[in-house]
């Protein structure tokens, strides 16, 4: 019997995960928590194979009860099970050892093979995540930079010189809010944050004239 710990602030969605759960013979949720603190107080009382958390949880989120689990219990295999899309949440997860990454959306079916996949000690990864991951290991070796776009490089390098969005905008003969799509889109591909980072950047790497 595959023995489950469940983290979810919500009841009702606690309710559902183990419903779906309940169609498999073979998995069991055997304890459940509300917080990171009851959650990690429990796989300290108890033996779990898998531990389903979701990230919005009080006070310590899911990634951070991840990272503490990992370091308590490293046979303890955690899926991460949210609300938020693959593309927020996923990649992190999986670098802080998640044995996968599911949205809330999914069918039990899903659920229950994940599940499955993560306590036999494999990972759970969709396909678009597997894209996602070749790309990223294509990237390796090259600087954040040299991975925009010709648009998203002249912008970057416009925003770092201090240029407003409107004045870019009118530059490049685009909108205001177009130019702070490619804005966001930017500091997401270099994990940046704001327009300063964006500035020191660019001085470090002999961007600005």
């Amino acid at each position: 019997m595959i023995r489950v710990l469940l983290v979810d602030d919500h009841t009702v969605a606690r309710n559902g995960v183990r419903l779906m759960l309940s169609e498999a013979d073979d998995i069991e949720v055997t304890c459940e928590a509300e917080s990171a603190e009851e959650a990690l107080r429990l796989a300290r009382q108890h033996d779990f194979d898998v531990a389903l958390l979701d990230i919005a949880l009080p006070g310590k989120n899911g990634l951070d009860l991840l990272k503490l689990l990992r370091a308590e219990k490293p046979k303890l295999q955690s899926l991460v099970l949210s609300m938020y899309s693959e593309e927020v949440y996923a990649i992190r997860a999986l670098k802080l050892g998640a044995a996968g990454y599911l949205t809330k959306n999914e069918p039990a079916a899903a659920l229950i093979a994940a599940v499955r996949r993560a306590a036999a000690g494999r990972k759970h990864i969709s396909p678009a995540l597997v894209d996602k991951l070749a790309d990223m290991i294509g990237n390796e070796g090259r600087l954040p930079h040299e991975m925009l776009s010709d648009r998203e490089l002249e912008i970057l390098k416009l925003i770092a010189a201090g240029e407003s969005l409107v004045k870019i905008g009118g530059l490049l003969y685009l909108s205001p809010k177009t130019v702070s799509t490619y804005r966001t889109r930017i500091l997401e591909k270099m994990e940046l944050t704001s327009n300063a980072e964006l500035a020191r950047y660019a001085r470090a790497n002999g961007l600005l004239i």
